[in-house]
This record gives C-alpha cells, structure tokens and sequence, in this order.
C-alpha cells in the first residue's frame, strides 16, 4: 500500500477549501482534515494590544489534537489493507494507494505535520482580491471593522517571509486562475509525485 500526504494552504479566501473538496472527489480513497477543524475556544485565544483577537497564529490552533487525526489516519489506512491482504480481499494491495488531504491556512509552521507531508502546495491571491473575497464571507465571530488590515493581512505576510525562508519544497499556486485549471494542475502533479514515491 502507498500512503500519499497532501497539504495545502494559502492566504485566507484563497481557494483552499475549494481545492481540497475537488480533489477529495478526484483521488481514491482519499479523506480530507481541516484546520479550521483545531482551532482552540474563543476564550483561550489571545488578543492584541488594538483589541484584535489573534485567530491567525499557530498558538489559536491545537495543533496537537491535529496531528493525532492524521495518525490516526495513517495507522487506520494501514490497518484497512492488512486486513484485505488477510482475507484476500484485494488482489492488487501492491498498486492500492491512500490519499490524505490537509487543508488550512498555517500548515507549514509545525514541524510534525510538516515531516507527513508528501507534497505541499500554497494558494496566493493579491491584497485587495483577498479582501474583497473576506468582505463577503460570514465569520463567527464577525470581523471586527479594521480586522483585516490590521491582523489578518500583516500575520499572512509575515507567516509566508517565514515560509519562504524555511522551505524549498513547496509548489505556489495563483488562486486567481479559474478552479478548474487550479485543480487540474495540481491533480496532473499529485499523481506525477505519487509515482515517483511509489
């Protein structure tokens, strides 16, 4: 059996989210985790000194809880094809692949789930695209007025300096070409790394 890891992150309303469920429809057997799954309770997250609630660092989210999901899976997958091979289920468990996909905005700032990944992509949109796509989403809680500039957009920045000082391995993305030529190219790629890990 071949396990396959693919994270994917990017600014927020970057398409994530939309690329992740396309390709979940895509690969086989192939299941999804989301970030914004781990995030901590409202009451522990920490607040700025302009009253900006600090949803947009690696401490908002338990990330702990996070890992132990993609084990789970790990071991899971595992488990499922031990038991075909034992009954005789599957007479092709050698060519039989399993693909994860995790999805969220801060994948690559925490060395355990960055050491699982086979393959990282990163979804990027201009300032103003990012802010008009915000605009029109429903949070909860609601972004207080000035959020965005004042939080959302300087930690991206920050986060994608850091990325990009840290990693060599990461496939960027334009989120402003049409979903379908997103998917394609990374669908095309996914199943071009697949192989070469195999």
């Amino acid at each position: 059996m071949k396990q396959f890891i693919i994270g994917i992150s990017g600014i927020t309303n970057g398409g994530k989210t939309t690329l992740a469920n396309r390709l979940l429809k895509l690969l086989p057997n192939c299941s999804l985790i989301c970030q914004d799954d781990y995030f901590k309770p409202d009451s522990d997250i920490e607040t700025d000194e302009n009253g900006f609630k600090q949803y947009d660092i690696i401490e908002a989210l338990d990330m702990e809880t996070m890992i132990k999901a993609v084990h789970s899976w790990i071991k899971l997958s595992q488990d499922v094809l031990a038991m075909e091979e034992k009954k005789e289920m599957c007479s092709t468990c050698e060519e039989k692949a399993y693909f994860l996909i995790v999805e969220g905005f801060l994948l690559y700032h925490y060395k355990p789930l960055e050491n699982v990944l086979n393959r990282k992509y990163f979804l990027s949109i201009p300032y103003e695209e990012s802010k008009q796509r915000r605009s029109r989403r429903i949070y909860n809680p609601p972004d207080p007025p000035g959020y965005f500039d004042g939080h959302v957009w300087p930690m991206f920045l920050k986060h994608k300096k850091e990325m990009e000082e840290t990693h060599s391995d990461i496939v960027y993305l334009d989120g402003t070409k049409s979903e379908d030529e997103i998917q394609s190219l990374v669908y095309s790629d996914i199943i071009s790394s697949f192989s070469i890990h195999k």
